[in-house]
């Protein structure tokens, strides 16, 4: 399979690119800002499927809106008609195609042409209008506030929010380009994050009236404050190392976009590294609501602990070393005993009211990585010393 990419250099266009890359089967032809148009004319007789996702969105020249969104798009759809191939079609719109400005007029008529090329050819369109796409590899300081707060605030620049308040409506680039591939997959079984909005529509994305778009899902409504907070809160996070929930939604998203514009300079950063005669207790890792992960180091013959917790329950990880860990029940004085070695991996838990402690009975040094259910607080660190 042979698919055609317009505006393969752009911030869309390169991200799909490198899905298609992982496919067997499937070559891309790729059609940037320096082809010649006659370049339109050559894919339409070799492609399978067209992606059309070049645009203009702002240019020196209002005018240029016209040439580089609606007079780009009738060259493409009179190649294809030239061709006689009826060849389905992707076409990347805008939700400023429902805004009175220049940018969404271009758009706008966009569609249009694309709507005159499915009903002259009968071929499927899969018409789209996006919202404000985010994600890797768009370009900073230019048309998305998103791109321009990652960038600035990784690098400790500064960021300017004229209107905090502001409503912002956002895809994010992995599931807007999982839509895509739907699309071109045949629509019927859409990918995450891809659904059909149009009971009108006899397949996924597959547009035949006016007024019906295929549609990425999720969109997040958030504002223009709300981004730059949570970008904020991912700078932050290296000095109190407390993570924000970055495991699924928005934050996730956000997260993944933060950490592409990291420059090479700032991929790694130190942590605080508490030392005495017993070895080294360094912390990681903390959550707002899920504990925090650290680790430590002991010495041959050491023991560390010698403490319970009425509330705080940890998980013990030997990766290195031999370790003894010792339980005495707090009240009936119940006693337990067990080794672990980081040659057998295995989880040992600590039990509220449990004293408990380990010790290094190896020869090497003893590294055990460790998981609390609760941040350490120095005002109420929840532990009392009481040896086993």
């Amino acid at each position: 399979m042979r698919v055609l990419v317009t505006g393969a250099g752009g911030f869309i266009g390169k991200n799909l690119l490198a899905h298609l890359g992982l496919r067997k089967n499937l070559s891309a032809v790729e059609f940037t800002r320096e082809s010649p148009r006659s370049a339109l004319v050559r894919a339409a007789a070799e492609v399978d499927f067209v992606f059309h996702l070049a645009g203009v969105n702002r240019p020196a020249d209002p005018g240029e809106f016209h040439a580089g969104n609606a007079e780009l798009t009738r060259m493409l759809t009179d190649a294809l008609l030239a061709a006689g191939r009826a060849l389905p079609l992707l076409y990347a719109s805008s939700t400023q195609a429902a805004a009175n400005n220049p940018y969404g007029a271009s758009k706008l008529e966009g569609e249009r042409i694309v709507r005159e090329y499915r009903r002259r050819s009968g071929a499927r369109l899969h018409l789209f209008r996006l919202p404000n796409v985010f994600g890797k590899w768009c370009r900073p300081n230019y048309n998305s506030a998103v791109a321009t707060f990652c960038y600035n605030i990784a690098r400790d620049l500064p960021i300017r929010v004229n209107d905090a308040a502001a409503p912002l409506t956002l895809a994010y680039i992995d599931d807007v380009i999982g839509a895509f591939l739907a699309a071109m997959d045949g629509g019927n079984t859409p990918a995450r994050g891809a659904v059909q909005t149009d009971t009108a529509a006899s397949t996924f994305g597959d547009s035949q009236g006016a007024g019906e778009f295929a549609r990425v899902e999720p969109q997040y409504s958030t504002t223009v404050g709300a981004i730059a907070d949570q970008i904020r809160s991912f700078r932050t996070s290296r000095g109190s190392l407390i993570s924000e929930r970055v495991g699924c939604g928005l934050t996730r998203a956000l997260y993944a976009t933060y950490m592409s514009y990291l420059p090479p300079e700032h991929f790694a950063y130190t942590v605080p590294k508490h030392a005495d005669s017993r070895g080294e207790f360094v912390e990681m890792l903390k959550t707002h609501d899920s504990g925090q992960v650290s680790f430590f180091t002991a010495h041959p013959g050491v023991t560390r602990g010698g403490h319970y917790h009425h509330t705080k329950s940890e998980k013990f990880l030997v990766i290195k070393g031999s370790a003894r860990f010792r339980f005495r029940h707090l009240l009936t004085a119940e006693y337990h005993e067990l080794a672990t070695s980081g040659d057998h991996p295995q989880i040992v838990e600590t039990i509220p009211g449990w004293v408990h402690d380990i010790t290094n009975i190896g020869d090497e040094e003893l590294v055990v990585m460790l998981w609390a259910n609760e941040n350490f607080d120095r005002a109420a660190p929840d532990t009392y010393a009481r040896q086993v």
